[in-house]
């Protein structure tokens, strides 16, 4: 029979019971994204749309760009190319709280 009260004292012990539990999510697949900027336009503004057109974002060019995973901000950085492909490195670690309120947002 299980107990509630054993669940967080495995959490604060940590060592061997979390690792173990760790390298049960380490697998899971994550979605990351990058960024680059938004905006808003009508439909019709977007049937307008052509080869060569171009889009204004809300963005600046010398602002980092967001890196998300499955859709919470999670660090921020720049794009740099890597053998040819673009690359992202991550200039600064979104704190926890940042994180944890897009996790509730869509909750």
């Amino acid at each position: 029979m299980s107990d509630m009260s054993e669940a967080p004292r495995l959490e604060a012990v940590g060592g061997i019971a979390g690792n173990r539990n760790f390298r049960l999510l380490a697998d899971i697949p994550v979605r990351m994204t990058v960024e680059v900027g938004s905006t808003s336009l009508k439909l019709s503004e977007v049937m307008d749309l052509a080869e060569g057109s171009i889009v204004e974002l809300d963005r600046q060019s010398d602002e980092m760009l967001d890196i998300m995973v499955n859709g919470t901000l999670i660090a921020r950085g720049e794009v740099v190319t890597v053998g040819g492909r673009y690359g992202v490195r991550l200039v600064e670690i979104a704190a926890a709280e940042t994180r944890l309120a897009g996790v509730e947002r869509r909750g």
